[in-house]
């Protein structure tokens, strides 16, 4: 494995690692302190925190915060499946995830009154910090777990399923019990924030965004290092310059977006008199493997 092939994973797994930091940063500061709960797999541990603490009364366990613990029970399952239904590469950036998140929420230690104490403003500040931190584990090729995992293995056995289908039927059912267990502005302040955090990893993270390429080349056998490296497709034929009338290759094939910085690079390597056609936000039907 080359040196930089090696940095590379490696840098995945650490932003994987920094993602889950700065999510649960945001949730443990700015919105655990004003009672709100998270959409996802982690509102649902939430919840059960509360049902043992608040209306089972069992004191011992307010010590510390159980969410991070039973979000972590809750992945076990689901790893499994990351682990059989996804990948390996997927599962090992996905369990550093869940763990470092785990670790994170559970020993972060959340201020007693609110740091900001608009509401709206901090759930604002807080969707847009934790949907960031979450954008960046997703863009490492990752998951943070709970229902990021079902959504993926689903997308990968559909092409045209996305994660974001799982992650509104799972928030629904949430923010449906918020509604029923708690104050209305609970329920109401919890929507926003999980609205605003949504919104920011779909701008993070844009691995469902699929982009058209046709390249022009003058080089033989560019096709190569790119079904080699990227693992895509290629179709290509000759064609010539219509000033010039020399030959030329032509090269189309499809990436996801955040593939495109890799593609660039191979393509410049061997040809840095390239010229390439890029075609974003793309529909693609037929044999298209989304690298989750």
């Amino acid at each position: 494995m080359s040196q930089t092939l090696t940095q590379s994973k490696l840098f995945k797994y650490f932003q994987a690692f920094a993602g889950t930091c700065i999510f649960a940063v945001a949730v443990k500061l700015l919105i655990v302190p004003l009672g709100l709960y998270n959409g996802g797999s982690l509102g649902f541990a939430q919840i059960i925190r509360t049902l043992l603490i608040d209306y089972a009364h069992i004191s011992v366990l307010s010590k510390i915060d159980l969410a991070g613990i039973i979000y972590f029970i809750i992945n076990v399952p689901l790893l499994v499946l990351a682990y059989k239904g996804v990948g390996k590469s997927f599962f090992i950036k996905t369990l550093i995830a869940v763990i470092s998140q785990t670790t994170f929420l559970t020993l972060i230690p959340s201020p007693t009154t609110p740091i900001i104490d608009d509401t709206l403003a901090a759930c604002l500040i807080g969707g847009i910090i934790s949907g960031y931190g979450i954008g960046l584990a997703l863009r490492a090729g990752g998951s943070t777990g709970g229902h990021d995992i079902v959504g993926v293995y689903l997308a990968k056995k559909h092409t045209n399923f996305k994660v974001g289908h799982v992650a509104i039927i799972v928030n629904f059912v949430v923010y449906s019990i918020c509604a029923l267990m708690f104050e209305i502005d609970v329920f109401i302040y919890s929507v926003i924030y999980a609205t605003i955090s949504a919104l920011i990893i779909d701008r993070v993270h844009y691995q469902n965004i699929m982009v058209s390429v046709m390249i022009f080349t003058k080089v033989e056998g560019l096709q190569l290092p790119i079904m080699q490296k990227l693992n895509r497709g290629v179709t290509y034929w000759t064609g010539s310059g219509a000033y010039t009338n020399e030959s030329t290759h032509v090269l189309v094939t499809a990436v996801s977006k955040y593939e495109i910085s890799s593609l660039k690079r191979i393509v410049h390597e061997l040809d840095p008199h390239a010229f390439t056609i890029l075609s974003e936000n793309t529909s693609i039907d037929g044999n298209f493997v989304k690298k989750l």
